[in-house]
């Protein structure tokens, strides 16, 4: 009977060990959403670095391992991460696969060199002036050797070329990752998601009413119903995970309001009449909301915009 370790820590993520081919154990795993890492050599929980462990897959998991006759062992590291670790191990990653794009890229780019060098040749040996076949004489077969062999060559140049794009591309948004993710509009946005998801914890554990039936069976009645043990445990570490990562956040978005990279216009710097720049274009403002700006449109209705969208302003005076 094989005995497998299910293993969590910040920096690996969620993984398990013990496992070998035809052993019985891929169905359950692939079921549950493991994947297998062929670089680790193991299956994996994808997006479980530098995140608390995802209960939700792991529990199943062992459920059904051991209804499949496995014996399952498992080794959680709840430690918390750091924010600013986590974003630091992240700028690694993203630096080392644009890195390691940008090597494929030039490796893909050299290889199209070579076929179009290759189709060339092949075109080149070609008779000139586009002499066709002559059916029955000695060079006929020569003759069609060369068209195959240019043709050929020229389809595995475009081929060759189409992946060099491809992966230049691909280079090219992997470089762009890091400063994507540190865009002051991508920022303020994950600042506001992160609001509202502690908001929605909060209002979970504080519970509400719901219908339970009574003792007796006869009917129901009206109870508070609050969120209690493993439950209220898993909800109270991921708020407080939450509001580490929007606290680190605000820092970052703060920063770069300091340095100019990021506006902070409000309903306190903003005025009705006023005009605004969002997404390039000078709007009149409508109204100026507690987090929004309503800007007038020409018709009956007005758009309705973020702050941290508001890219430069312009008195009505």
């Amino acid at each position: 009977m094989n005995t497998l370790t299910i293993t969590h820590s910040p920096t690996e993520g969620t993984t398990i060990d013990g496992t070998e081919k035809g052993d019985g154990s891929a169905p359950a795993l692939k079921s549950l959403g493991w994947r297998w890492g062929r670089t680790i050599g193991a299956w994996y929980v994808p997006h479980s670095r530098d995140k608390t462990p995802k209960m939700h897959v792991i529990n199943p998991t062992t459920t059904a391992l051991e209804a499949a006759g496995f014996i399952v062992t498992v080794i959680l590291d709840i430690t918390e991460p750091d924010p600013a670790e986590v974003e630091a191990r992240k700028t690694q990653r993203e630096a080392q696969r644009a890195e390691a794009m940008a090597a494929k890229a030039e490796r893909k780019q050299a290889t199209a060199e070579q076929a179009w060098t290759r189709a060339d040749a092949a075109h080149e040996a070609l008779p000139p002036f586009g002499e066709p076949v002559k059916v029955g004489h000695h060079s006929e077969n020569r003759h069609r050797r060369a068209h195959d062999r240019a043709w050929s060559t020229f389809g595995q140049a475009v081929e060759a070329d189409r992946v060099a794009e491809q992966a230049t591309r691909s280079a090219a948004t992997a470089a762009r990752a890091t400063t994507a993710r540190h865009n002051p509009i991508t920022v303020a946005n994950r600042i506001a998601k992160l609001a509202s998801e502690i908001r929605k914890i909060e209002s979970t554990l504080a519970g509400g009413p719901a219908w339970r039936k009574d003792n007796e069976g006869a009917g129901y009645h009206l109870e508070h119903v609050q969120p209690h043990g493993e439950h209220r445990d898993q909800l109270e570490a991921t708020r407080d995970a939450r509001a580490r990562d929007l606290e680190f956040w605000q820092t970052v978005r703060d920063e770069q309001i300091t340095a100019g990279e990021a506006t902070n216009y409000g309903p306190t710097t903003v005025s009705k009449g006023d005009a605004v720049k969002i997404r390039g274009q000078w709007r009149r403002v409508a109204r100026a909301n507690t987090k929004s700006v309503s800007v007038e449109t020409g018709y009956s209705w007005t758009d309705r915009t973020p702050w941290h969208e508001v890219q430069d302003h312009r008195p009505a005076t």
